[in-house]
């Protein structure tokens, strides 16, 4: 038993079907129906009415001798009451019993099978063409898509874009017809039309992209309506209502009807199904196989249908000899019958016979259809005649085949599909979600301040940049990062104060226009990228460039060591820094172009081995050079070439010795030098020649000792040494005078000498972190300037008392576990954790000051011990 909601649903779902149904297969179906009830109609008569009357044939050879010899007719006349009746005919002598068993042997053996089994063998023939005929809707490799396509096609006809785009499109039409209507001389070709011209030999006109003028309009309601089924199917009586014609009346209240935002986002999501289901359906023509081999089959089973059919219709005969073996039961041999129902099945076999040939033409017709056409390909040829989608592409195998299908029913359905088959379209749309839901009002809001204080915006994974972002003049810096299609449009010109971009894998285009404003005020960029093929040929035409950051692959490969960037680096003439971040094999000596402008290189090559870099001797210009990550095992002697070198730095390299040390003594002004995380295991002597170096680091390299040279740098402000395996300090470090920062945390040390406390008075900061120090000297109220102590980690047990003198370590200044502050006086944990309000170079004056008096160690130690004996 079927419940009634699966009979709904499976009409519902024959109703949806019926799109992909052409005239012919209507026609084959409605035939097919006849042809059922031709089959059941004779099979019901000839299981109620079928039959055979027989009577015997009598033979002057019968010997009447036999046991059943007849009755002599003297019996009757002896009967002196019966009348005398003339009696006709000839007596059998058989009584009913006998006839109705005659009957039955001769029905099934002298009529032929074709007789008595015909009707049957007719009926499951229809059955078999029915199913036949709907086998691509069940085939499990063909419903599947099949019934995707009809919910696509639902909701493509559903949706409210379609109507706005096809509106737009019958518009712009009727605009561009009555131009031409207009213009009589043929000769004359209007701006307009140029304008139209050119953009379409270029590929990117289309009505859906035009701008309304000042007034909007309004359309009537689609011929596909908003809802029609409630499962989302199509309805038979939605797709073939008469299309209305398109009026634009024009309406001066708003520039044009919108859509709300959850229409937005189901048209979006509609043209990402319709861009897989496509791809998917294209890569096979399995729909197109199937359908094919069920046609074939038709047509071979009406063949045969018809060869055998045909000669058997003329042997349906009335009359029939019957000779069965009950001569011992009836006493005759040869009996005559007649075949009650021979003539109605004769007629009812040739009606069927008329009706299968009828369903035999229209399925060789559906066979010439099938390969005279080319129905793997589907061409939207007459839409670009009329001049409405110009850029719907033709479409292959399944997809093709299925909209030929469509097209047999109603061609308006594949022009509502190639809605959501045009780039353009889904362009439009994407601008008006842009437009709605990134106005200028929630761009406003986004804006927020870098470090340097600059008003700063950041947009993320956007299909495209919002209109609303140009209108802001006072926008200073500018992230763009995943952006589709980050298109610069003419617009930028209104930001007069933009001087810095980030494009963070982004397709950015520029107009003409465009770049020439950013070629007058644009002075920082920030490029990251995949592959050096997605650089942007306009990056290198910016003339007022004056810093460019590159991130990327830059192997050799693509193009850094062949030159690609470096002949348009060239027009670069005012860049001051250039920063590259990728592969790089080595250093091009094309780069000399951009000697004379820049000042600063950064390369950080991501732990890839550089070869070459003679490309640095030319650059005689650069003040600042960064290697990091580039595998160097030795200083370059490229570097030696840089008189005017101010700032080295060669971290996370592979370094192991530094006795090219002696050849920088010509970089005279050379005053900051960092070689940390490297494999250094010893600082040489020729360090001392660094005359004018300011900041050391050899943080984490492997050093034991520091040689006595490094303390001859007078002019040493920074010296950081962490993360080395330093066990002692020598006292010579109370030579460097202006010292200021001193790192010595992660390594082995046990003690400090006390010249760093008595000549190190310019020491602000002090990181002893992770040591071996038992105690700390003596001397510490002598630095005055100090601002940060990092003395955790150690094995100290008390603090000194001097600390107090430190006023810069108030408010957090003094880095050290809590049990152990608890050693020093009560007075000086006060001082220490009492936020500065007092600058710390100027101790107070008055003894009512709010910071607290300044004492010598002496009088330290005086409270010290009075706190300590009461």
């Amino acid at each position: 038993m079927f419940t009634l909601s699966e009979l709904w649903s499976g009409g519902e779902r024959q109703g949806s079907y019926k799109l992909l149904k052409p005239w012919w297969e209507v026609f084959m179906d409605y035939l097919l129906v006849l042809m059922l009830m031709v089959s059941i109609l004779a099979g019901t008569l000839q299981l109620s009415r079928d039959g055979v009357v027989c009577v015997p044939v009598h033979s002057s050879s019968i010997n009447y001798s036999s046991p059943m010899e007849p009755v002599s007719d003297f019996i009757f006349r002896s009967t002196p009451e019966s009348p005398k009746i003339p009696v006709k005919g000839r007596r059998t002598n058989l009584d009913f019993q006998q006839y109705i068993y005659i009957s039955q042997v001769c029905y099934h053996e002298a009529l032929p099978w074709y007789s008595r089994f015909l009707p049957y063998v007719t009926l499951l023939h229809t059955l078999v063409l029915m199913a036949s005929g709907c086998f691509w809707f069940h085939f499990p490799l063909t419903s599947a898509r099949i019934e995707h396509f009809l919910s696509l096609l639902a909701k493509c006809c559903e949706s409210p874009w379609t109507t706005r785009a096809l509106s737009l499109t019958a518009k712009l039409d009727t605009r561009f017809s009555e131009t031409e209507q207009a213009v009589q001389p043929k000769v004359q070709v209007t701006s307009s039309y140029k304008t139209r011209k050119s953009s379409l030999d270029s590929g990117t006109d289309s009505p859906l992209l035009a701008e309304t003028d000042s007034a909007s309009t309004t359309t009537q309601p689609s011929p596909c309506p908003s809802t029609l089924s409630h499962c989302s199917t199509l309805s038979a009586m939605s797709l073939t209502e008469p299309v209305l014609p398109v009026q634009v009346v024009p309406d001066t209240s708003r520039q044009g009807a919108t859509l709300d935002r959850s229409d937005r986002e189901l048209a979006r999501a509609l043209f990402e199904r319709v861009r897989r289901f496509r791809a998917h359906c294209e890569s096979s023509d399995v729909i197109y196989k199937v359908y094919t081999a069920q046609t074939v089959f038709k047509v071979l089973k009406f063949i045969l249908i018809v060869s055998y059919t045909t000669p058997l219709l003329g042997s349906i005969s009335f009359s029939h000899i019957c000779q069965p073996r009950s001569y011992a039961l009836t006493g005759y041999s040869i009996f005559h019958c007649s075949h009650s129902l021979s003539s109605v099945l004769r007629k009812l076999m040739q009606a069927y016979v008329l009706l299968l040939f009828l369903f035999g033409l229209l399925g060789i017709y559906a066979l010439s259809w099938i390969f005279h056409k080319s129905l793997r390909q589907y061409s939207f040829q007459s839409l670009r005649e009329k001049g409405s989608m110009l850029d719907v592409p033709d479409l292959h195998n399944d997809l093709a085949f299925l909209l030929h299908m469509a097209d047999q029913y109603d061609p308006l359905l594949a022009q509502r599909l190639s809605v959501f088959l045009s780039p353009v379209s889904e362009t439009r749309l994407l601008e008006e979600s842009l437009e709605r839901r990134w106005g200028a009002d929630r761009l406003r809001s986004m804006i927020t301040s870098d470090q340097q204080g600059r008003s700063l915006l950041q947009l993320v994974a956007l299909p495209r940049l919002p209109a609303a972002l140009f209108t802001f003049s006072q926008l200073e810096v500018l992230k763009l990062e995943l952006i589709g299609d980050a298109k610069l449009t003419a617009q930028i010109s209104n930001m007069t104060t933009l001087r810095e971009m980030h494009l963070y894998h982004c397709t950015a285009s520029v107009e003409p226009a465009a770049l020439q404003h950013l070629q007058e005020h644009l002075e920082t960029l920030h490029l990251t990228f995949t592959q050096a093929a997605e650089i942007p040929v306009w990056i290198y035409s910016l003339r007022g460039l004056q810093e460019l950051h590159l991130t990327g692959r830059l192997s050799n490969e693509g193009g850094m060591g062949r030159g690609w960037v470096l002949g348009s680096l060239r027009q670069l003439r005012h860049l001051r820094v250039l920063v590259l971040r990728g592969m790089l094999q080595k250093v091009p000596g094309e780069l000399s172009e951009l000697a004379g402008s820049l000042l600063k290189l950064e390369i950080y090559n991501e732990g890839t081995r550089i070869l070459v870099l003679a490309g640095l001797r030319r650059l005689t210009g650069l003040a600042e050079v960064q290697l990091q990550g580039c595998q160097l095992e030795r200083l370059p002697s490229a570097l030696l070439a840089l008189t005017g070198l101010r700032s080295l730095d060669l971290q996370h390299n592979s370094l192991r010795t530094l006795e090219e040390l002696l050849g920088l003594q010509h970089l005279r002004r050379l005053s900051c030098l960092r070689l940390a995380h490297n494999h250094v295991l010893a600082l040489p002597a020729s360090v001392g020649v660094l005359r004018s170096l300011e900041l050391l680091d050899l943080a984490h390299n492997q050093l034991q000792n520091l040689p006595l040279a490094l303390f001859t740098l007078h002019k040493l402000r920074r010296l950081l040494l962490a993360g080395n395996l330093l066990e002692e300090l020598p006292a010579e470090i109370g030579a460097l005078k202006l010292l200021s920062e001193l790192d010595l945390s992660a390594n082995r040390l046990e003690r400090l000498p006390k010249e760093l406390f008595e000549s190190c008075v310019e020491l602000r900061n002090l990181n002893v972190l992770n040591n071996s120090l038992g105690s700390l000297p003596a001397g510490f109220g002598g630095l005055t300037q100090l601002s940060r102590l990092d003395l955790r980690g150690n094995s100290l047990e008390e603090l000194p008392v001097e600390l107090g003198c430190c006023f810069g370590l108030r408010g957090g200044g003094l880095l050290v576990e809590n049990w152990l502050l608890h050693t020093l006086p009560r007075q000086v944990r006060d001082v220490l954790q009492q936020p500065s309000s007092c600058p710390s170079s100027e101790p107070p004056s008055r003894p009512n000051s709010d910071c607290f008096p300044t004492f010598s160690a002496a009088q330290w130690s005086f409270h010290s011990a009075l706190e300590s004996r009461i």
